[in-house]
């Protein structure tokens, strides 16, 4: 590995991760736990993610959005079930998928044929979950389309159907929705069950919904946002960390950054940070967000620029080139939370952390 000089990194906590899975776990009852690393786990880094919860068994398999996802966990050695939860194209993906053991979304007739096809071709028998349509609106058949895709695929030999799924759109916010989607589920599992499937791993749940809804968690539940302790009650896992490369004292009346957007109304010490939104440190944070030194909170000034920030470390009395910044994450008794942050770019925790660019390195601990 090269060596890195710039101080920025994303700091993991194993040990954080280690417990909201077995939290998850405890929750979830018999039902199985997929642990969803996609989009390098929400920016949490993928590989040693999934290599902690397969050393563990602290889950059932893991779920990915790509078959590129997927390939890059078997690289790494992963070897427990991977299901790519997105659909897949083109249809020549499907022979990448069949050869390293991935298990595919099939969310229509065409893609079900691209399989059958796939698995003869190779002469290795493919694995596969159905995706049903619910009303989140993104990819997936309707029930009459599941039927016809469940008949399509179970007189084959080439092709394993061994799970039926959805997503639940608003399980955070709306339970009655929640309840009328869980139904067209429930009603689509025993149409199959009366077709002679038998035993497929029935999944609906995301975090909030196994966390919330027990009639939701059937025989498996994917968790995500909640493994990474962004969901109420559970341990955030990531902060974001650096150091104070510069300090300068400004005169009252000095500007600060691009467009002349902060002015200084009194005399300041003011801090460079080296991270900025090529970091994944949204600009929307300009002038609005805190950032820790010395344990205190201080603001950010001006726009958040591409590798920089610049913060008022005037009450930090021994701040200095060097001393550590927390752009995201605990330092004392002061802490800025993914929720804080999102809260100030109107957005979601999710988008915080998975923002968080491949330029910054992620370092594991316990």
């Amino acid at each position: 590995m090269d060596p890195i000089f710039r101080p920025t990194r994303a700091e993991v906590r194993l040990g954080a991760v280690r417990k909201n899975l077995q939290k998850i776990q405890a929750a979830a009852g018999a039902a199985r736990v997929l642990f969803v690393v996609k989009a390098n786990a929400y920016g949490h880094g993928a590989a040693a993610l999934s290599g902690l919860a397969e050393r563990e068994d602290l889950a059932w398999g893991f779920g990915v959005s790509s078959v590129e996802e997927g390939l890059a966990l078997r690289a790494a050695g992963i070897k427990k079930p991977v299901l790519v939860l997105g659909s897949l194209y083109p249809f020549e993906s499907f022979v990448e998928a069949i050869n390293a053991g991935l298990t595919v979304t099939i969310a229509s007739l065409d893609a079900a044929r691209q399989v059958k096809e796939a698995a003869a071709r190779l002469g290795k028998k493919a694995v596969c979950h159905i995706k049903l349509e619910t009303g989140m609106g993104r990819i997936g058949a309707r029930k009459p389309s599941v039927l016809k895709i469940y008949d399509e695929l179970s007189g084959s030999g080439d092709v394993s159907v061994e799970g039926l799924y959805t997503h639940l759109s608003s399980a955070d916010t709306d339970p009655d929705y929640t309840g009328q989607q869980l139904c067209i589920f429930n009603e689509t599992a025993a149409e199959l069950e009366a077709r002679g499937a038998r035993g497929l791993a029935l999944h609906a749940a995301n975090s909030s919904a196994a966390l919330n809804f027990p009639v939701s968690r059937l025989d498996m539940v994917r968790c995500g946002i909640a493994a990474y302790g962004l969901a109420e009650g559970f341990a955030p896992a990531l902060s974001l960390r650096t150091r104070i490369v510069f300090i300068k004292n400004v005169r009252e009346g000095a500007y600060v950054s691009y467009d002349r957007s902060f002015r200084a109304g009194r005399p300041m010490r003011i801090a460079t940070i080296p991270a900025g939104y090529g970091d994944g440190y949204l600009r929307r944070f300009s002038n609005r967000a805190d950032i820790l030194v010395g344990g205190l909170r201080c603001r950010v000034l001006g726009n958040v620029t591409m590798d920089m920030v610049m913060a008022d470390v005037t009450a930090v009395g021994d701040a200095a080139v060097g001393s550590e910044a927390v752009l995201l994450g605990r330092q004392g008794g002061e802490e800025i939370t993914a929720r804080e942050l999102a809260g100030l770019a109107d957005t979601i925790t999710y988008e915080i952390v998975t923002l968080i660019t491949a330029r910054v390195p992620r370092v594991y601990v316990e």
